[in-house]
């Protein structure tokens, strides 16, 4: 891939050496995590496929589309309301945030004990390997957390384009007010960035693309709650990872596609492990690419992940926008609405979540819950010691894990799962 696309990553200001090292490293990493997985459907070629091009023919088709007029706006959160960026005709796509890169860099800007993600973004950036941050003409930060809030005040000196928006921290009126305030004022944004005036069928058509992403990924989950599991806990992560770069008409058939498959599967009674196989759930942080290291020590080491609880998940997709409304006004307030049912640790208190959590223990016929807490992440690390406490007194057995994106803790992970395991079982 390096020599079909170098020129384009140059143009684009990217460090070729650092970021040739990247691609080597993510892609011995991909082989050795995904590849050799038994078993998989076969509809997981087409994700192979988007991986292996991630850095490559998607950023192409990002910059054909900036020149037709297509404007990239880049998202760290899925608070960023996609419906109204694709309301606009322009494309919504994830940075870059699962890895560690260019730490003794970032380490001279941001404290050390900044958040993995936090300091990730940071990394890419000064590293110049993340060509879909040096693609977008809009990047957007939102404060879900104090170190977010305060690191976008750096950001915006690194890079010319930061646009952030407030979030409310209750589920409260005030806190809805001020949340459609901050959507009606992102509209506006995305409208001068667009050269454009949304109206009611631009937003209807954007809704629309956004809920049939949604509606397949909620297939899957469905899918997900046979025995044997008929897909991998690590292929469906990486299925809702690549929600957040691909194209989504094409994303949403090619699930809709696996799906098919799957569903086969389950009525030839054909999983990836044994039936009977210890069955989890994965709750806390949100899990960005290349960000595998968790899932890969549960399932090799004799579990199966059946559903996520994260933002890169249920939390994520959960629920629709109601499109029923006939004025912009109107479908802008269900817009609100919809994502103010995200359950967010941001919010205090954050009830939801933790109902959340035991549903899906129950709906998934899960025998565990691992609490994954990115460290110096204060929102999910202060609230996993409620959750853990929370689910053990409801006979749910727990076990809460705090990491960060290095693999130097992998073997005392493996460890504490293992034993965990072999507790439930």
């Amino acid at each position: 891939m390096s020599g079909a696309y170098e020129s384009m990553w140059k143009d684009l200001g990217l460090n070729l050496t650092a970021h040739d090292a990247l691609l080597q490293v993510l892609g011995n990493a991909y082989q050795d995590i995904f590849i050799t997985q038994k078993d998989r459907p076969a509809g997981m070629d087409y994700f192979n496929f988007v991986m292996s091009e991630v850095h490559g023919l998607r950023v192409k088709e990002l910059l054909d589309g900036k020149k037709e007029g297509r404007k990239v706006v880049g998202s760290f959160c899925v608070f960023v309301p996609e419906e109204v960026v694709r309301a606009a005709n322009a494309t919504l796509v994830g940075l870059c945030t699962g890895a560690d890169f260019a730490t003794d860099e970032v380490d001279k800007i941001l404290p050390r004990n900044t958040c993995s993600l936090i300091k990730s973004a940071f990394g890419f950036k000064l590293g110049k390997v993340c060509p879909y941050i040096e693609s977008a003409d809009m990047i957007v930060g939102e404060n879900t957390c104090d170190g977010k809030k305060k690191s976008y005040e750096v950001l915006n000196t690194l890079m010319p384009n930061v646009y952030v928006m407030d979030l409310p921290q209750t589920k409260s009126p005030e806190g809805r007010a001020l949340l459609k305030e901050e959507y009606k004022r992102f509209k506006d944004a995305i409208e001068n960035l667009c050269g454009v005036k949304i109206d009611v069928s631009m937003l209807k058509q954007g809704i629309e693309i956004v809920n049939a992403k949604r509606r397949a990924i909620h297939r899957l989950s469905e899918l997900r709650k046979a025995d044997p599991a008929p897909i991998s806990g690590l292929d469906a992560l990486l299925i809702n990872q690549v929600y957040f770069y691909d194209d989504p008409v094409r994303f949403t058939d090619s699930v809709n596609k696996i799906c098919d498959e799957l569903e086969q599967r389950i009525n030839d009674k054909k999983g990836v492990f044994p039936q009977g196989t210890t069955r989890i759930v994965l709750s806390g942080c949100p899990m960005a690419v290349p960000n595998w290291k968790l899932p890969w020590i549960i399932e090799t080491s004799g579990a199966v992940i059946v559903g996520e609880e994260s933002c890169v998940g249920e939390r994520g997709t959960r629920n629709l926008t109601d499109d029923s409304a006939n004025t912009v006004d109107g479908l802008m307030d269900a817009i609100v609405d919809r994502y103010f049912q995200v359950d967010c640790a941001i919010f205090t208190p954050n009830p939801d979540r933790l109902d959340h959590t035991k549903q899906m223990y129950g709906q998934y016929n899960a025998q565990g819950v691992i609490h994954y807490g990115l460290q110096f992440c204060q929102p999910y690390q202060i609230e996993s010691y409620g959750v853990e406490n929370a689910l053990e007194a409801a006979q749910i057995p727990t076990l809460r894990v705090d990491t960060d994106y290095s693999m130097e803790d992998a073997e005392q992970l493996k460890t504490r799962v293992q034993a965990f395991l072999e507790r439930i079982q």
